[in-house]
């Protein structure tokens, strides 16, 4: 069960401070790497998420540096079905990331509960995770961990996908062995499992996995270790659903085949293609909408007894061991099960006649039991008096009570003071220095009272060297001598360089990079660039164009056909040109007179010999 020492470990957190901000008040799940709980943000007085990392990440400037990067790249990102980032930093040494609460539970948990789900349920879940996806992606980011665990599903019916860039920020740290597969071997794409390295389509084949587990209740593939689970799909196809339970669409079938193919070029080329995918199948069956059913939160243990809040030293030893949860046994499907695309389930109606799910029960700790002072013990033969010396002690007790009424006030006086006179100047405005240099807008960050850092990004109308912005946003509050991000312009991006016999992810990536989007022309014959490299850019490497402008990839498809030089001895110059030019070729003439009726009485080389198209054949005529 792991380190027994854990439990108590993580426990102590509850009831305390995080960043003097963030109340935990209680722990919702634990994973591999991190502890998530239910939380408060004692500023804005709202219930959020808190995220703590394994302090084993703590001393790694190269996760911290990760960590931060992916979290403001999601806290940009805007759509529904993505869990909200508010804020990200660490408390001594526990990283830690707060994002919005969702109340309900996991995909996992529903498919515990209730098996193989219908269509039209799957496509309820399916479509939002992927048009959110599909936001990330255009944005140049990758999830790399989809699984049932990271898609929630809130009480309302609300479906979101949470954990963004942190198994990118966890590879960066180094703090993995090489034998470890980073990501869930069940959802592992084949390149991921290969190389370790995952786009846009590595994604793609995770969500195809993800609808096969909602259709059939259980994953492709299976096996005794993560390795082995993983290594199967670097040789094995996923089978089509319909092969494990009876009354799939061929539809879903062929969207997983497309979604799961091994060549990650045969795929869909990231969420939002995808997500057109489904929709069109959803139009052509006619499925339902409906709102998927929250699952029922299991009931927490009993509560740790809550000490006043206190603060986490900034040394503190404290650690968030993770010990593995023995999750509940998930209910295998019945192979002989069929399901009707049709027929909604009822733990699935349609929206328009579903009655609202109600929501699980709150967890309410139970009061703490009130101290009862012993009672003193008697003393056999005395006489006992319900109230002795109560005159006196009346005037006692009186003189006690204003005595400490007047110290509690005195204190609570003090802390209000105290806390009044250190809000003043703790917080303040970012500047906006849109369009100032570098120089000035550094000035005016510093001026403010913030750290500066600096970072880069393009633009079509701000010049190089030029403020395009700030993260946090130029007009926002924060905390003085906190860290702002200077963002400086590059100007309109270029089309890169090709490389010599460049594959086609590589230019992909390539081209993201400096914010530009591939799209595949038709192939095309190359005498320089093997097949099935990247022969040529449009527009060609080193123009200028605007931020997020097309690129077209052509793929080589090898040399051209060799060309038979025919036969054109005897015919006039004009016959020859046109005979030998409607071949592929090129026509030189070397003749004695300037008629062009002149007669050919030679040609070189010869005819019947093979050349590469494009070659030139010289006519000798009189």
């Amino acid at each position: 069960m792991g380190n027994p020492g854990a439990t108590s470990q993580t426990d102590r957190l509850i009831g305390t401070l995080v960043d003097r901000r963030y109340r935990i008040d209680e722990r919702i799940a634990r994973g591999g790497m991190s502890t998530v709980y239910r939380a408060i943000d004692t500023r804005l007085d709202r219930p959020v998420a808190i995220k703590i990392m394994d302090p084993g990440f703590a001393g790694d400037e190269q996760f911290q540096a990760r960590f931060e990067f992916e979290a403001r790249s999601v806290a940009r990102l805007k759509h529904p079905a993505l869990v909200a980032v508010y804020d990200h930093g660490r408390d001594g040494d526990l990283p830690f990331l707060v994002m919005e609460l969702v109340d309900g539970g996991t995909l996992r948990d529903l498919l515990r509960e209730r098996g193989p789900m219908p269509p039209h349920a799957v496509r309820a879940v399916a479509e939002p995770v992927l048009d959110a996806l599909g936001v990330a992606h255009a944005s140049g980011l990758v999830h790399r961990d989809i699984k049932p665990e990271n898609v929630l599903i809130s009480d309302t019916g609300e479906v979101k996908i949470a954990d963004f860039g942190l198994v990118r920020a966890i590879a960066a740290a180094g703090t993995t062995s090489n034998s470890v597969i980073l990501g869930t071997a069940a959802y592992l794409s084949p390149e991921q499992v290969a190389t370790g390295q995952s786009d846009t389509r590595g994604d793609v084949y995770a969500m195809g996995i993800l609808i096969f587990e909602m259709l059939t209740g259980q994953t492709p593939f299976t096996g005794d270790t993560s390795l082995a689970i993983a290594y199967q799909r670097l040789h094995n196809d996923v089978p089509r659903p319909s092969s494990r339970i009876q009354g799939v669409p061929s539809e879903f079938d062929e969207l997983v085949t497309v979604a799961t193919n091994r060549d990650a070029s045969g795929r869909y080329a990231d969420a939002a293609h995808m997500a057109d995918a489904l929709r069109d199948i959803a139009a052509k069956l006619h499925l339902p909408a409906c709102r998927v059913p929250a699952p029922h939160r299991p009931q927490p243990a009993a509560p740790v007894p809550r000490a006043m809040p206190s603060v986490i030293p900034a040394g503190s030893a404290a650690t968030t061991t993770v010990v593995p949860q023995q999750p509940a046994q998930p209910k295998q499907p019945n192979p002989t099960r069929v399901f009707t695309a049709m027929t909604p389930r009822p733990e699935y109606l349609p929206s328009e006649t579903a009655g609202r799910v109600p929501p699980a029960p709150r967890y309410q700790p139970p009061p703490a039991p009130r101290y009862s002072p012993p009672a003193a013990p008697r003393v056999p033969g005395q006489q006992y008096s319900p109230f002795p010396g109560a005159v006196h002690n009346r005037k006692k007790s009186r003189r006690i009570v204003l005595v400490w009424l007047t110290l509690i006030v005195a204190v609570a006086l003090a802390l209000a003071m105290g806390g009044w006179f250190a809000g003043i100047g703790a917080a303040a405005t970012i500047p906006n220095v849109d369009g100032l240099s570098k120089q000035q807008a550094q000035k005016e960050i510093e001026k403010a009272g913030f750290s500066v850092a600096f970072s880069d990004g393009y633009s079509n109308s701000v010049g190089p060297d030029l403020a395009i912005g700030t993260d946090p946003a130029g007009g926002s509050s924060a905390h003085q001598k906190s860290t702002v991000t200077l963002i400086l312009s590059k100007g309109q991006p270029r089309v890169p360089e090709l490389p010599k016999n460049a594959d086609r992810t590589k230019v992909v990536d390539m081209l993201s990079k400096v914010t530009l989007k591939a799209v595949d022309t038709e192939p095309v014959f190359s005498i320089k660039v093997p097949a099935g490299k990247v022969a040529q850019l449009t527009p060609a490497p080193g123009a200028v164009v605007p931020v997020g402008s097309t690129v077209k990839i052509a793929v080589s498809k090898g040399p051209p056909p060799k060309v038979t030089i025919p036969a054109v001895t005897g015919k006039t110059i004009a016959q020859a040109r046109t005979i030998l030019t409607e071949s592929g070729l090129e026509v030189t003439v070397r003749q004695f007179t300037s008629n062009d009726a002149s007669t050919v009485i030679t040609q070189f080389p010869v005819a019947g010999r093979e050349v590469d198209p494009g070659s030139s054949v010289t006519l000798f005529a009189l």
